[in-house]
């Protein structure tokens, strides 16, 4: 196993590294274009399937894409941190070789972390993050679920016990109306209530 200062030197060399997120067990990147393709081609990853930027802070993915700025903002503001994965505009087209068949569109996370794995982001910045496992598998909620294979191609793995295994709700906030593309977390009507800046339901 690796310590957080391990994982975070090898991200930042360019290496892959096996995370723990909020959800579950990532194979994490820098966001660099090298890097990103290393990660699809140890995972088996098509690339015309767009992957996620992983960030600290949403002043963090202000200054990466700046274009996000203004009025949508404030819907980033009522989403971020949290369990979401937001879908969002992309006119410069920045980090295309995440984008897949969707340059004009980018997806963000910047979750609610703990103990190392929120370390390890805040000692990093940002990072590409997909789920550590091979194509049609399931993800891995633990370390002994790992593939051997992605544990084989990585140059660090740090440890976040058993993780609770429940998607990202994934919203995509590109059009008048914010869509739901996957429920995760947090249920479709709530996290359309919250893009919306409204109360959300309860049962």
């Amino acid at each position: 196993m690796s310590t957080v200062e391990e994982t975070a030197a090898a991200i930042r060399a360019g290496k892959l590294a096996i995370v723990p997120t909020d959800t579950v067990y990532g194979l994490a990147a820098a966001s660099s274009e090298l890097a990103s393709r290393s990660l699809y081609r140890l995972k088996g990853r098509d690339e015309l399937q767009p992957t996620a930027l992983v960030l600290e802070s949403v002043e963090r993915l202000l200054e990466i894409v700046p274009e996000l700025r203004g009025d949508g903002e404030v819907t980033i503001r009522n989403l971020l941190p949290g369990p979401y994965t937001l879908v969002l505009a992309n006119p410069a087209h920045r980090f295309s070789w995440l984008t897949g068949g969707r340059p004009d569109a980018i997806g963000v996370r910047v979750p609610v972390l703990m103990g190392a794995a929120r370390e390890l982001l805040g000692s990093v910045g940002a990072l590409v993050a997909t789920s550590a496992n091979l194509p049609g598998e399931a993800p891995a909620r633990s370390l002994d679920e790992l593939p051997r294979s992605l544990l084989e191609g990585v140059a660090a793995v740090l440890d976040g016990g058993t993780l609770d295994g429940v998607s990202s709700t994934v919203l995509d906030l590109t059009g008048a109306a914010p869509v739901v593309l996957r429920e995760g977390v947090v249920r479709a009507a709530d996290a359309l209530a919250c893009a919306r800046g409204t109360p959300a339901t309860t049962s």
